[in-house]
This record gives structure tokens, sequence and C-alpha cells, in this order.
């Protein structure tokens, strides 16, 4: 019978998930391509939102790690 103290029973240390920044780059790229859209200039505007979106993900990513 193994030892119910062994440490290859106990569970893996807890660890908090950590926060997703692919929804801030999706929603920057939709908003960019409409905001682009309205003013007529899709490409320019999806091209700028996803930079935002990939900014915001940054950002996000760099807070979670501390």
């Amino acid at each position: 019978m193994p030892d119910p103290n062994s440490r290859d029973t106990l569970p893996p240390p807890h660890k908090d998930p950590s926060a997703a920044g692919g929804f801030l780059v999706a929603l920057g790229m939709l908003g960019g391509a409409g905001i682009g859209f309205a003013i007529g200039q899709a490409t320019p505007g999806f091209l700028i939102g996803t930079g935002v979106g990939v900014l915001a993900a940054v950002l996000v990513w760099v807070r979670d790690r501390r």
C-alpha cells in the first residue's frame, strides 16, 4: 500500500488561471474594421485595430506575470 504522505500521491500545487488576451486582439480587429468601414478605410482600420488589440493583449500578459 502506498504511503499517503508520499509526494507521489499529493496533487500538483494549485496555479491560478492566467488571463487571456486573445479576446482583446479579436475585438480590436473587428472594432477597427467596423470603424474603418464607417469612414471608408476598412483596411487601415483593421490594421490599426489589430495593433491596438495586440498592445492590449501584451499589457494583460505583462500584468498577469506579476
